[in-house]
């Protein structure tokens, strides 16, 4: 069974097959117009003769006295008039009787019980031939039964005339669809340059030359496409250059726990230890040990929100009480620095999972007393504005840069590039917080000016 998908059809031949299609469509009602305005030309014409050969056969009536039923002076004249006119045949009538005809063209009488003082025209098709045949009763002074007079033309001449003239029309139009087809395809393809152009300049773009852009320089409706082209190549550049250094960060961040339960194995090795020392460098490697299982959760944590696997059980939740709770958590540690823990206004329940929330809280205030001097305070404000609810974590300290300000969500990012551990963690805490915020269809944003530094929380208000 074939299960291979079928491919459309190519731009160049939908294009060519579009404006080709058009055309003979044109063409077609252009040759339809043509030749119904050349048919309609030689009935005008044909009408014309016919109203002068009636004119004239009135005024040979009017011209001669007929008496005694003598026609001869009458039929000379008429003669004359079908010398002047071809394919023309009169046939006069009074009454049932014939006083003149001039070809043996047999006409329904029906036409003729129809005829008065006006001229009638009609068209008749017999023995596979047209004609057109003018009707009108005339008078004379001294006649009390009226002449009808049919005058009937044969349309064979014009009929071939139209036949070769048709042919002729749709020759030309048949050659020159087939010409304005083939012009199309070509200007189609000359006009597809530009996309075949960014497609070479698509195909010369890798993992490794993610800084090569394509060129603006294009027609305008293909500006968006390369913009937009662009502006994803940007992103995928973005994503490579993170996951590059979140290797390098994670392959950093091990590496020193790592190093340091293999150095002090070895030298628990080298020689023998009494069971106290023994003891000791198990406890130390246990600490290294948490360090990798907390780095490893928090890895795991942030895989499973970039592939937006992170969804929060939502509850009802009271920030206040969950801020005072980690205020009694952290109280201990804020103490033994001198740092104070304040807590302002109150808000309603928000929906959120409480576990994620506090998880966020927890990291903000942790950074916000490390990084606090002696004897300064942090401070947690609530808020509600508009529709969200707003947490505002502030504390003094050392200004932060604009340079670092924008990566302090980064991972594994520190503002202190020597990458010194010194007990402050792996530098993902202000990342998880960030997805936790953002799972809850928040966000969170960051000042620092003057020495004060303000992260602050908008989530949306349950109420």
């Amino acid at each position: 069974m074939n299960n291979a998908v079928k491919r459309p059809l190519s731009l160049i031949l939908r294009l060519t097959l579009f404006i080709g299609v058009a055309n003979v469509l044109i063409f077609l009602v252009f040759g339809w117009f043509i030749e119904r305005s050349v048919e309609q030309h030689f009935d005008e014409q044909d009408i014309l003769e016919l109203n002068l050969v009636i004119q004239s056969i009135q005024k040979v009536f009017n011209s001669h006295l007929v008496t005694d039923n003598q026609y001869d002076p009458i039929r000379k004249d008429l003669d004359s008039i079908l010398d002047n006119h071809r394919s023309i045949a009169i046939r006069i009538f009074q009454a049932s009787k014939i006083i003149y005809q001039s070809d043996q063209v047999v006409v329904p009488e029906t036409y003729l019980q129809q005829a008065n003082n006006h001229i009638q025209f009609y068209t008749w098709q017999a023995q596979n031939k047209q004609y057109h045949i003018a009707l009108k009763a005339m008078n004379q002074n001294n006649s009390r039964i009226p002449y009808t007079v049919m005058v009937v033309m044969d349309k064979e001449f014009h009929l071939h005339y139209i036949h070769e003239f048709r042919r002729h029309l749709w020759a030309v139009m048949l050659s020159s669809s087939l010409v304005m087809i083939l012009v199309s395809c070509l200007l189609v393809y000359h006009g597809l340059t530009p996309l075949r152009r960014i497609n070479t300049q698509i195909q010369r773009i890798g993992s490794e030359q993610l800084h090569l852009r394509l060129s603006e320089n294009v027609p305008r409706e293909l500006i968006g496409l390369v913009s937009s082209f662009n502006h994803m190549i940007e992103r995928i550049e973005d994503v490579f250059q993170r996951q590059s250094n979140f290797s390098a960060d994670i392959a950093h961040e091990m590496r020193t726990p790592i190093t340091n339960l293999t150095t002090q194995t070895q030298i628990a090795l080298s020689q023998a230890r009494s069971t106290e020392e023994y003891r000791e460098i198990l406890y130390s490697n246990l600490e290294e040990y948490g360090r990798l299982a907390k780095m490893i959760n928090d890895m795991l944590f942030l895989a499973q929100a970039d592939s937006k696997l992170l969804i929060p059980e939502k509850t009802k939740i009271s920030l206040k009480a969950e801020l005072e709770n980690l205020f009694d958590y952290f109280e201990a540690w804020a103490e033994d620095r001198d740092v104070t823990l304040t807590l302002l206004g109150d808000v309603s329940t928000i929906d959120g999972d409480r576990l994620m929330i506090r998880r966020a809280l927890s990291n903000l205030l942790s950074n916000a007393i490390r990084y606090t001097p002696k004897g300064q305070s942090v401070t947690v404000t609530l808020s509600v504005q508009e529709q969200t609810v707003c947490i505002c974590v502030q504390n003094l300290g050392k200004t932060i840069s604009k340079e670092h300000l924008s990566h302090l969500f980064d991972r594994f990012y520190r503002v202190d590039q020597s990458r010194q551990r010194n007990g402050e963690g792996a530098g993902i805490g202000l990342a998880i917080v960030q997805s936790i915020i953002e799972a809850h269809e928040g966000s969170i944003s960051v000042t620092s000016t003057n020495g004060l530094t303000q992260f602050i929380i908008f989530l949306p208000n349950s109420i």
